[in-house]
């Protein structure tokens, strides 16, 4: 290939740089036609599925999403200047029941497909070279080419622009972590620090042998798969029959309670006019405040509002026999409330407790409860989490579906904000982004047949006398000992304590960092930032190690999709500079 032909470097070629190449193959047409490019992918895994999704991993393990609510196709709800090239959804791709949540195995293949079609898609003239490697470092001046180095090769690639597009990384271990992982070593222990569980060795959780689990989220219910069904256990309607390979998972959290079932039921009628109380005007707003804003003080008292909109505007309409008011009196008295009178506004309209909203409580469920013994709290968890199960399966309770949607809605308003703090991305996954209900299923016979311990909320997890030790305070004074300990969650990887060394070097380089160590980029098109506040003319970043993520792993179709308008500004930025590679933005 010619050094004199333009070149870009995209280095991760998982769905985020598929989708921003698919957005770069739509919009060549009309500001690239009839030039040459030289597109390099980095990635050690293969392009389009990349890491997270390669089709090279156990088929026990599913999606989190319903295929039907799976795309890498932008619709006419996209806010961009590009041109909207629809395709497929996973279901109309692989031809499934839109409701089934797909292997992962299949969506790697789905990716692979979007890969294929998107190289196949670009202008005549422009190459795609894929590296199966890693990319270590960036330089090279803000107003000329850079280097990108590569693992094991002692001359860099050269390129006009530089997009990141990293996906989820690992993590050098924090205080807490090393300290376990050193009493480990010293003690003869298992410790498995967080980490993507499909990439964990599982093989020193011995059969039989208590586990202490730390995480009742997504990461959990993989490591529950690959440890019961994945070593030989099988489901035999509503009971588990062990393969007596499995060890006892003891598994608690800060909440207690796994994340709450996916909605079984479908939307039906009128949905609730969002946004309403936290739209583009409110975020305007919260930008332009000089002295800036307060996650706590500032947007949550909105979302908290916009939420509440929601769930009531569709109890009223939905369900009217369970409300004592007009919808219209409700709603006129519900917009001009202040926060510390609507509990009252509630009370006075739905007579029945369990049909208002209570954050608070969704959030902590466990919050005053306290058990005599940790069996009486399996019973209190198995009654829960049938309970939410219950629920969520049944459209008398629509409202929670309301609510789903305009947690989507409030996401795709936050993501102008850019690092807002991690609580709302927990609370958000935690309410709108748990298991599909075959898994809660699995976990209460998972219970029953003992294989599966709660632990209660509140873990608290010490290394002394030559064993972990996990205590909660969901069951005072009792706790369980165990020789292995697993962190079951993803790494949170800052700038600084992040394992890629060329996110680590930009950094030390120069680039800026928000206060929870994501890379700050300009939100209008992804842009890295310096210090100062400059945007780098060269370099671009974009997906979840950016302050410009976005909500999900996929997006839904038809709801806006802010990780394809994010991808559409950056790819029409970047082909207009590389159509003038001598200057910059």
């Amino acid at each position: 290939m010619s050094g004199d032909r333009p070149s870009l470097v995209i280095v991760g070629a998982g769905p985020r740089g598929t989708g921003f190449l698919e957005r770069i193959a739509a919009n060549a047409p009309e500001l690239y036609a009839g030039s040459e490019l030289d597109v390099h992918l980095v990635d050690p895994y293969p392009p389009g599925a990349g890491r997270i999704w390669r089709e090279a991993q156990s088929p026990l393990l599913w999606m989190n999403s319903q295929a039907e609510d799976v795309t890498m196709f932008t619709d006419e709800t996209v806010t961009m200047q590009g041109p909207v090239r629809e395709g497929p959804t996973l279901h109309e791709w692989a031809g499934v029941d839109g409701r089934v949540f797909a292997d992962r195995q299949r969506q790697g293949t789905y990716l692979r497909w979007v890969y294929e079609q998107t190289v196949a898609a670009l202008p005549h003239g422009v190459r795609v070279h894929h590296h199966p490697c890693l990319a270590v470092r960036v330089d090279g001046p803000r107003d000329g080419r850079q280097r990108v180095w590569l693992e094991g090769r002692s001359e860099p690639l050269t390129a006009d622009l530089v997009v990141l597009t990293l996906g989820h990384l690992d993590a050098e271990l924090d205080d807490e972590q090393r300290a376990l992982a050193s009493y480990a070593r010293e003690h003869g222990l298992v410790h498995l620090p967080p980490d993507f569980t499909a990439d964990s060795d599982l093989s020193p959780l011995k059969a039989g042998e208590p586990v202490l689990v730390r995480g009742f989220g997504l990461a959990f219910v993989d490591l529950m798969v690959l440890l019961t069904e994945g070593r030989g256990g099988r489901y035999e309607g509503d009971a588990y029959v062990p393969s007596g390979r499995e060890p006892v998972l003891y598994v608690g959290s800060r909440r207690g309670v796994p994340y709450h079932s996916k909605i079984g039921y479908d939307w039906t009628g009128e949905r609730p006019p969002l946004p309403r109380f936290f739209g583009p005007a409110e975020v305007d707003a919260l930008l332009a405040r000089p002295e800036g804003f307060d996650f706590r003080r500032d947007v949550w008292p909105l979302v908290e509002k916009e939420l509440g909109f929601a769930h009531y505007h569709r109890l009223f309409t939905a369900h009217p026999d369970r409300t004592a008011v007009a919808w219209t009196d409700f709603e006129e008295k519900y917009a001009v409330a202040e926060a510390a009178s609507l509990p009252a506004l509630v009370a006075a309209a739905v007579p029945d407790p369990a049909d208002r909203l209570d954050l608070t409580a969704l959030d902590r469920p466990l919050d005053g409860v306290r058990h005599a013994s940790h069996d009486d709290l399996q019973d209190g968890l198995r009654r829960y989490i049938e309970a939410d199960l219950a629920r969520r399966h049944d459209p008398a309770h629509s409202p929670d579906l309301a609510v789903f949607l305009a947690l989507l809605s409030v996401y795709g308003q936050l993501v102008r904000l850019g690092d807002i703090g991690s609580w709302w991305h927990g609370f958000f996954s935690y309410l709108a982004s748990g298991p599909p209900g075959p898994r809660l299923r699995q976990m209460l016979a998972l219970s029953r047949a003992g294989v599966l311990r709660f632990l209660g909320a509140d873990m608290s997890v010490t290394a002394e006398d030559g064993v972990f030790r996990a205590s909660s305070g969901t069951v005072p004074g009792a706790f369980v000992e165990a020789r292995a300990l697993v962190e079951a969650r993803l790494p949170h990887p800052t700038v600084e304590r992040t394992r890629d060394r060329l996110l680590r070097a930009l950094y030390a380089d120069g680039a800026a960092a928000t206060a929870e160590g994501l890379l700050a980029v300009d939100p209008a098109d992804g842009r890295v930032l310096d210090r100062s506040g400059r945007p780098h003319p060269r370099r671009f970043a974009l997906g979840p190690h950016t302050d410009a993520r976005g909500s999900g792993a996929f997006t839904r179709p038809r709801t806006g999709g802010p990780a394809f308008r994010q991808n559409d500004a950056a790819a029409r930025a970047a082909l207009t500079v590389l159509c003038r590679p001598s200057t910059a933005l």
